[in-house]
């Protein structure tokens, strides 16, 4: 299956401006092929603004979050994975959804450890008299 968080990154970001209120990601700046301004970067985290007046272009992908903004009249662009993300969220009333950081690792194969392991963890019916 293809991971939630981007469809809920999505129809959050949608709920959020429908009641005409500004969305926030909270993103994680320590995860591979984030590209954000790093003078903004607090303990490894970032907010970023995505008032649609505030950015241009953006792309809320399966993979990756993407938009163009102006960061102290410097233009950028700015792309993380949609994992990175932490939290989306109204800057208004802090309405929105956070994110586990493990949430989209795959579950562990059963098939990759032995069959004892596996076997114990099953669930098991006993007959009681």
């Amino acid at each position: 299956m293809t991971p939630l968080r981007p469809h809920l990154i999505r129809a959050i970001y949608d709920w959020i401006l429908e009641n005409g209120m500004t969305p926030y990601l909270l993103v994680n700046a320590d995860k591979e092929n984030v590209v954000v301004p790093k003078q903004f970067i607090q303990d490894g985290r970032i907010i970023m603004n995505l008032r649609p007046e505030a950015i241009q272009d953006l792309s809320l992908g399966i993979e990756n979050v993407e938009f163009n903004a102006m960061f102290n009249g410097t233009p950028m662009q700015v792309i993380f994975p949609a994992e990175a993300v932490l939290a989306i969220y109204a800057k208004e009333n802090c309405k929105g959804m956070v994110f586990d950081e493990e949430e989209d690792m795959p579950p562990p194969d059963p098939s990759n450890g032995d069959d004892a392991s596996a076997k114990s963890a099953r669930p098991a019916l006993k007959i009681v008299k």
